[in-house]
């Protein structure tokens, strides 16, 4: 494990063999509410494991009796009155400095060239869900609550909820019901709408599960996982066409892969997937 992972405090880092990691949120006496400190060292650790060579798959998880209760309302400057001087103008300016940045922290999520796993257990309200939008793969437990919560406090989700789910559930009335009434809906209904993959029973069958999956995805070519993520994302906000020239761009360079030669040997003598270089 790399020792600049030592300086985030509220984000937990570990490195759970065959280059899988598992990040925790971790403020469970706060049910992991999101203040500024924990939101900045979310984007820290995922821009870290980017560019990280021992880690090629992520689990994202929270510690304690909850996943992420949402935002910290008194952990947010511009919503406790700080600057109450500035005119209208620069407080605006404020504001969308600080949205922006709140943004990218979970965008680097999103665009992590690894793929990240989220496993969510208990409360999974507000913030949560704009975590959730921007993970690769989502499963909970059953007794996870959910809920896209921004309306409850009199205002839009601006962090990536409104922006991301419609990409990654495709039925918006079921949308706008949940986000404009801001309920709390449970995993199956999550399941049963597209938002989750998978729903466990219980939390410890959960992890097994997801360390097992991300181990067996961590065992095949980081070229070939990594290179899907990157044109699964590039085609979801682009057209066929467009996505279809990328992939062609893309591959151009990555075909001459020393991992190509080995998986298909592999996979034509039906042996188990070799070892891989670090990319």
């Amino acid at each position: 494990m790399q020792k600049q992972y030592d300086s985030l405090k509220l984000v937990k880092v570990e490195n759970v063999g065959d280059f899988v990691y598992k990040v925790s949120l971790n403020r469970p006496n706060k049910f992991n509410a999101l203040n500024m400190e924990i939101w900045k060292e979310i984007g820290d650790c995922f821009q870290l494991i980017d560019e990280d060579p021992d880690c090629r798959v992520v689990i994202l998880q929270g510690e304690g009796k909850h996943f992420c209760s949402g935002l910290d309302l008194g952990g947010v400057s511009f919503l406790n009155g700080d600057n109450d001087t500035d005119d209208s103008a620069r407080k605006g300016r404020n504001i969308h400095r600080t949205i922006k940045f709140m943004q990218k922290q979970f965008t680097y999520i999103d665009e992590c060239s690894k793929p990240v796993i989220l496993a969510m257990h208990g409360y999974c309200l507000g913030a949560a869900i704009d975590i959730a939008t921007a993970c690769d793969v989502r499963v909970a437990t059953k007794d996870a609550v959910l809920s896209v919560k921004e309306v409850d406090i009199g205002m839009a989700a601006d962090v990536g909820t409104l922006n991301r789910l419609p990409k990654v559930v495709g039925n918006h009335s079921w949308i706008k019901d949940v986000c404009m009434t801001a309920r709390h809906f449970s995993a199956g209904e999550a399941l049963q709408f597209g938002l989750l993959s998978r729903v466990f029973d219980t939390r410890e069958e959960m992890i097994n599960d997801v360390t097992k999956m991300a181990k067996l995805i961590a065992s095949k070519s980081p070229v070939g996982v990594q290179g899907t993520k990157n044109v699964l994302n590039y085609a979801r906000d682009h057209s066929i066409e467009n996505s279809l020239n990328y992939v062609a761009t893309w591959n151009m360079s990555q075909l001459f892969t020393d991992d190509l030669i080995k998986a298909s040997m592999a996979s034509f003598s039906k042996k188990p997937q070799p070892p891989f270089s670090k990319l």
